[in-house]
């Protein structure tokens, strides 16, 4: 199994844009993460503790629904997971796009969008998630990165 996946969660454009370069310089397919009810600006105020990201981000046990259950995870072998870094890890919703398939002896990468934090803790804080599956902490991809520099980022893992 050595079909490559890149799946994404966006809220603002940002990771958007990070999983389509990745996707095109490793050739793969490209799979948006949406939530079943769309997040407005007012969602993702993080100053206001009562937005529906910070009410989200507060209850760790909280699995925001999925928009579908479409993403083409069973063909691949390695999965390259964006998203941006909400609270210094990554939103709900993550959890529950990997609590909705089964990983079992598949290789997830992590990609993430961040305005001033790193990855951190993020591979340790998914893995229960993704029963079966290797995480693979991955880098930061904030825009400056040229095709050429995914390219080898890619080529250059022990996948």
């Amino acid at each position: 199994m050595s079909e490559k996946l890149v799946a994404y969660f966006s809220a603002g454009g940002v990771t958007a844009r990070a999983a389509k370069n990745l996707a095109e310089a490793a050739g793969t397919n490209l799979y948006e993460i949406r939530p079943q009810v769309p997040y407005t600006a007012a969602d993702l105020d993080w100053t206001d503790r009562h937005s529906r990201s910070s009410v989200e981000m507060n209850d760790r046990a909280f699995r925001p629904p999925l928009a579908d259950h479409s993403a083409p995870v069973a063909e691949c072998g390695v999965i390259f997971l964006g998203f941006p870094i909400w609270w210094y890890t990554a939103p709900t919703i993550i959890n529950t796009f990997l609590e909705s398939y089964d990983f079992s002896g598949k290789t997830i990468v992590l990609f993430a969008t961040s305005g001033g934090s790193g990855l951190g803790k993020t591979a340790e804080d998914l893995r229960p998630s993704a029963k079966g599956a290797v995480i693979q902490g991955g880098k930061l991809l904030n825009g400056g990165e040229t095709a050429e520099m995914l390219r080898a980022w890619v080529d250059g893992m022990e996948l």
